[in-house]
């Protein structure tokens, strides 16, 4: 081979491995920018995921949101924001309060052995009922029954107070009342299982809107804040008459038919 050829040889390898070079740095420049961009957009990602975790966590809770509802008073109630439920004959001179929370398994048992006999002395016109709502134990469990349960109770109160007695009955029975560390008064289906045993709410499709929809959380948040303003009831059951507590002899609440006659009869004439 000649020198000139050679030379040329030469000449044409530095600029093939120019062109490589460039090419190369086209490439290794291209996966640069690929690898930028695929990092800027994960970042971006991320700082979305995270934008929308804390957008998520400063939204306020369905029930913190329910404090600023529209308040919708259920039928068949009076007083400041609806909450003086009363039931019973006119006609009646007295009127037993009586403190419930939906959840509280006390309550339950006072259904159980005396629900019927109260029903029965309102019914025969011995004395007027009103209904106070606490929703404590909610708080004290981080749940959320005792609140939709109150909902669910203002839902039947606006059908009738007959469908409201039952209701409640039915929610306090021992098939149905579940045991306070189980909230599942929380979850509105089974809220309108127990209703289909009552035959006002059986079916009810406007019961059952008002259910699913909420439409008297607001009025359970503020039931729940005449049963805190009453300074002298700390718990549940509570019963009071002349703003006087009804008690048995230790103390407690009448828990038996037998117990509950004797104290309301002495109230009754007190």
């Amino acid at each position: 081979m000649s020198k000139r050829n050679s030379q040329a040889a030469k000449t044409a390898a530095r600029e093939r491995l120019r062109v490589e070079r460039e090419r190369q740095a086209k490439r290794d420049k291209a996966k640069r920018q690929i690898i930028v961009a695929c990092s800027v957009v994960g970042v971006l990602a991320v700082a979305g995921g995270i934008g929308y975790a804390v957008v998520q966590g400063n939204e306020p809770s369905h029930w913190e949101a329910a404090k600023d509802a529209r308040l919708v008073k259920p039928a068949h109630t009076t007083g400041k924001n609806g909450t003086t439920v009363v039931i019973g004959k006119s006609s009646a001179k007295k009127t037993l309060e009586l403190y419930e929370d939906p959840r509280c398994p006390v309550c339950a048992q006072f259904e159980q052995g005396v629900g019927e006999t109260v029903e029965k002395d309102v019914a025969d016109g011995k004395y007027k009922v009103q209904f106070v709502g606490a929703t404590f134990i909610d708080d004290s469990t981080n749940g959320e029954g005792s609140k939709n349960a109150m909902s669910a109770l203002g839902a039947a109160l606006d059908v009738s107070p007959e469908a409201f007695l039952q209701y409640k009955s039915a929610l306090y029975s021992a098939k149905w009342h579940p045991e306070e560390s189980e909230d599942k008064f929380k979850d509105d289906a089974y809220l309108i299982e127990v209703a289909d045993t009552v035959d006002a709410l059986k079916n009810n499709k406007e019961f059952q809107k008002a259910v699913k929809d909420g439409t008297f959380d607001r009025w359970a948040l503020e039931m729940d804040k005449t049963f805190d303003a009453s300074d002298d009831v700390t718990g549940t059951p509570t019963l009071k008459m002349d703003g006087k507590k009804l008690t048995t002899s230790t103390g407690n609440p009448p828990m038996t038919a037998a117990e509950f006659t004797t104290v309301i009869d002495a109230a009754l004439k007190g």
